[in-house]
């Protein structure tokens, strides 16, 4: 079972990208778990998407203790409460300018970093990060199909429909693990 946790800020598209995970995964036929918890229903503050998928029904109706996956769509939200019960397979993925190896100070962590605010910038997109993110993802945790994904978000955008896939597109290519982790 991959278990993932998606933290965001309120408008930063943290919910709609757990939501587009989901929907990919469930189209390449897994079974799926995906719910969202926030913080208060404003604009910046955190949000929280977790999301379970299994090649059989998911039953577990518990917090995602250990997760598989993390996606940090802002570096300010790395806590302690974040990195609660990563394990050495854990893949943290975190929206930021720096490289995955100055995140050291994380020890063994798996890191990868993708920035995605100038990835979208560049395709248009100004401040929304999510389908960068997600291309990233794709590529780190190697799930779901990147053209399925596409599909996915080119389903669901509401505009700018190109410029959210090429975004995947490019987060996908650029996005850096640290040496040593597989990819």
């Amino acid at each position: 079972m991959l278990q993932l946790r998606i933290q965001g800020r309120g408008g930063q598209g943290a919910q709609l990208a757990g939501e587009v995970l989901a929907t990919a995964f469930f189209q390449e036929g897994k079974y799926v778990q995906a719910y969202s918890t926030y913080g208060g229903a404003r604009r910046g503050t955190p949000v929280s998407t977790f999301i379970r998928v299994d090649d059989d029904p998911v039953r577990e109706r518990c917090d995602i203790e250990e997760p598989d996956a993390i996606i940090c769509f802002d570096p300010s939200l790395l806590s302690p409460a974040l990195l609660t019960g990563v394990t050495a397979k854990t893949v943290l993925l975190v929206n930021s300018v720096r490289g995955p190896e100055e995140f050291a100070d994380l020890g063994d962590l798996r890191v990868a970093t993708i920035d995605a605010l100038t990835i979208a910038r560049g395709n248009g997109l100004g401040r929304i990060v999510n389908s960068t993110l997600l291309g990233a993802f794709a590529r780190v945790v190697g799930a779901p199909d990147l053209d399925v994904l596409v599909e996915v978000i080119r389903q669901v955008s509401p505009r700018k429909v190109d410029e959210n896939m090429k975004s995947t597109r490019d987060g996908y290519e650029l996005v850096r693990m640290r040496e040593g982790a597989p990819r």
